[in-house]
C-alpha cells in the first residue's frame, strides 16, 4: 500500500543503499529454507553498519497471505533481524512480488516497513532509479498477467480469506512450490536483449524520460547491462537467494551487483 511519501533519498556520508530480492523463504522445505535464512541474516548483519536504506524487491517469502488476525507461521529470525535494522534507523522498503502479493499491513505495523504494490521511481543522490519486482511488466506473459488480475481481485481475496488458515496457507505453499521460478531452472539462460521483456520495457521507458538505473527482481538471473542509445542507463536484475545469493549496493555515485559469500 503506497504511502504518498517523497521518494527522494539523500545519503549521509559513508552510508549506502542495498537491494536484494527473491529469497523465497519457506521453499523448498523448512529445513533447507532455514539454511538460506541463516545466510541472509548473516548478510543483513554484515551490511547494517553502513546501510542507510534497504530495498527488498519481493518474494521474500515463497508464500505469504495475511488474514485479518493471522500471518503464516515461521520466519521469526528473518522478521526479528529486519526489526533490528528498522530500530537502528535503517529505512526499509518492500515491493510485493508474485509470491507474497497478498500482504496487508503486518510488516508496516510491526517493522515500520514501507510497502509498495507497484513500481516506483526514486531520486537517490540525484540519480534516477526505477524500482519494481518486475512481474507483469513489459510485453508478453499474458497467462501470468491474467492470473495476477485474478489473484489481486478484491472478490478473490475476500473469498480466500474465508478459508481456514491451515487450509489456505497449506494450499498456497503447495502451489507456490510447484512454480519453476523457485529453482530458477527457467532463468539460467540470457535470452538476448530483444527477448528479455524487462529490458524491452525499460528501453520503452527511456523514450519518455532519463532513468539511470532500472532495478528488478523476479527474473532470478543476476544481470547488470548498459542500455539506451548512449548505453548510459543500466538494467539490473538482482538474481536470487536460492542459487546466486546476489545483491546490489549503491554508494551514492555508482551501483555494483555483488555476490554474498559468508564462508
Amino acid at each position: 500500500m503506497e504511502t504518498g511519501r517523497s521518494n527522494e533519498i539523500n545519503l549521509v556520508k559513508g552510508k549506502k543503499v542495498y537491494f536484494a530480492s527473491d529469497q523465497h523463504f519457506g521453499a523448498p522445505n523448512e529445513k533447507d529454507s532455514k539454511i538460506r535464512e541463516k545466510k541472509f541474516i548473516n548478510f543483513l548483519d554484515c551490511i547494517k553498519g553502513d546501510c542507510q536504506v534497504l530495498f527488498l524487491l519481493g518474494d521474500l517469502f515463497d508464500f505469504w497471505h495475511e488474514y485479518k488476525t493471522v500471518v503464516p507461521k515461521g520466519f521469526v529470525r528473518i522478521l526479528g533481524k529486519l526489526a533490528e535494522l528498522s530500530d537502528m534507523g535503517i529505512v526499509l522498503y518492500f515491493f510485493t512480488g508474485n509470491h507474497d502479493l497478498w500482504m496487508r499491513d503486518y510488516l508496516q505495523k510491526e517493522l515500520s516497513i514501507i510497502l509498495y504494490t507497484n513500481e516506483q521511481e526514486f531520486d537517490i543522490n540525484h540519480k534516477k532509479f526505477f524500482i519494481a519486482h518486475g512481474d507483469g511488466l513489459g510485453p508478453g506473459d499474458k497467462s501470468y498477467k491474467t492470473m495476477k488480475k485474478i489473484f489481486t481481485n478484491p472478490l478473490a481475496r475476500w473469498l480466500f480469506q474465508w478459508l481456514h488458515p491451515d487450509i489456505g496457507v497449506t494450499l498456497g505453499n503447495y502451489f507456490s512450490r510447484k512454480n519453476k521460478l523457485i529453482s530458477g531452472e527457467e532463468d539460467i539462460k540470457f535470452l538476448g536483449e530483444d527477448n528479455e521483456w524487462l529490458i524491452v520495457f525499460s528501453k520503452e521507458k527511456l523514450k519518455d524520460k532519463k532513468i539511470d538505473y532500472f532495478i528488478y527482481g523476479h527474473r532470478h538471473l543476476p544481470m547488470d547491462l548498459p542500455i539506451g542509445e548512449q548505453k548510459q542507463s543500466h538494467y539490473v536484475n538482482l538474481g536470487d537467494w536460492i542459487s546466486y545469493f546476489t545483491y546490489a549496493v549503491f554508494d551514492g555515485e555508482s551501483l555494483k551487483l555483488l555476490t554474498y559469500n559468508d564462508n
